[in-house]
């Protein structure tokens, strides 16, 4: 009984870093895209709009 707690926990473990190591992968793929983008347009950032004030203003690299 020991062997199969065990085996589950290596199992949801292993699982767990699956998951985080793909969301991961998704948001450099996501960044480099557009990084891609803005050398394409010759862009030096993206302006995002601020709900709360109306005023346009760089995108953080973390947004």
């Amino acid at each position: 009984m020991p062997q199969l707690l065990l085996l589950a926990a290596v199992g949801a473990v292993a699982w767990l870093g699956y998951k985080r190591f793909v969301a991961e992968a998704e948001r450099v793929s996501a960044r480099v895209r557009d990084a891609e983008k803005e050398t394409r347009t010759g862009a030096q950032g993206t302006l995002i709009e601020d709900p709360e004030t109306g005023e346009y203003r760089l995108r953080k690299p973390d947004e």
